[in-house]
């Protein structure tokens, strides 16, 4: 018999997201916190299926986007709820050099490779462990990439932990680490509407982001390696403002991203983890921090979403129903020596931390 778990305005059918994929069991997990947080949360791809967190009246509701059944999210998905990797967002042509031996990945986003590559993170199967923290429950996630995979070299032994944190955040702690020198930029890709899970738009969404710099893209949204200042273009929330504000404003920036589809370079203290980010929506009250220990955050509001398939409960997501913020290092970095370092080498670990908090407000 098939088991539904239920939130507002989500019904996740545990069976929906039951299969074995190249002989692994995927399954869905639920992490609940004692504030009535709820998670769902597959192995397959990390994917955060739904995020459940109350409004201003104590009403819960579902923030995130996604699908009813794992087929869709093998089938086709925009990187709903998953975890990006070996390297998230964009790589030029595909290209980078260690130690002066060049190597190429699948171009699989125009010319450029997009995300780890055709079968990124997001697609594989990861070994998943439930376990109780002092933070809160949490999954416990291992996968070992190997050399070679996507034309990465070295094998690449990952652990990713998701913590339903009784402070009402979501943590996310990667570690990884390497036999041969190689390059990490692990990351998250929730697509966030806090209003109503994406019937909306997120238009109305009051977002900041703790940064003077952004990195500009070509055409390609290639970074072209200038840390441009923010101040007096549609680029600057330093301080809180709505995304549709000036979000079809006519900046060739936003020409090339069809909107914001860019990286912030985040004004940091030190390398501990701070928060970096707000959004805020004010007909629901819910609020939500980003505190990361990243050097960059990519701010994407959801411009191609129309061509997605139907989400969860027959939802037909449009364009900037829902907002992502990515915490990273740079796009391309590989090939920016002037950005910070994305190279992991043997004795290295890669570490880094997220945490999307969670209150309300009014």
């Amino acid at each position: 018999m098939a088991h539904s778990l239920s939130s507002a305005k989500a019904q996740i059918n545990q069976e929906a997201f039951r299969r074995t994929i190249d002989g692994s069991q995927v399954d869905l997990y639920t992490l609940k916190n004692s504030n009535g947080l709820e998670a769902h949360l597959s192995n397959y791809g990390g994917i955060v299926i739904s995020l459940t967190v109350p409004d201003r009246t104590g009403k819960p509701g579902d923030i995130v986007l996604g699908y009813d059944n794992l087929n869709d999210y093998i089938g086709h998905t925009p990187y709903f709820g998953a975890l990006i990797g070996r390297y998230g967002n964009r790589i030029a042509e595909g290209r980078f050099m260690i130690g002066g031996v060049e190597y190429q990945l699948a171009q699989n986003h125009g010319s450029n490779a997009l995300h780890g590559g055709r079968k990124g993170f997001d697609k594989v199967v990861w070994k998943a462990d439930q376990v109780e923290t002092g933070d809160g429950p949490a999954l416990k996630l291992t996968y070992s990439s190997k050399d070679g995979e996507e034309n990465y070299p070295g094998m690449l032994s990952c652990t990713v932990t998701y913590t339903l944190m009784n402070t009402n955040g979501l943590k996310i702690e990667y570690a990884a680490e390497t036999d041969k020198p190689t390059i990490v930029n692990l990351t998250h890709h929730s697509y966030f509407n806090l209003k109503d899970g994406g019937a909306s738009n997120i238009l109305g969404h009051e977002l900041m982001i703790k940064a003077r710099r952004f990195t500009p893209v070509n055409e390609g949204l290639i970074p072209t390696g200038e840390l441009r200042p923010v101040a007096g273009t549609p680029f600057d929330f330093q301080k809180p403002a709505k995304i549709g504000a000036r979000v079809d404003n006519d900046d060739e920036q936003l020409k090339f991203g069809r909107g914001y589809d860019h990286n912030w370079v985040l004004d940091r203290q030190g390398e501990d983890l701070e928060l970096v980010a707000t959004v805020y929506e004010a007909p629901s009250g819910r609020f939500m921090e980003v505190l990361t220990t990243e050097p960059g955050l990519q701010f994407y509001s959801g411009n191609l979403l129309g061509e997605t398939k139907k989400g969860k409960g027959g939802a037909v997501y449009q364009p900037r129903t829902g907002l992502c913020l990515e915490t990273q290092h740079f796009p391309d970095s590989p090939n920016h020596p002037t950005f910070p370092e994305t190279e992991l080498r043997p004795g290295q670990k890669y570490t880094q931390t997220t945490i999307y908090r969670f209150s309300t407000r009014g």
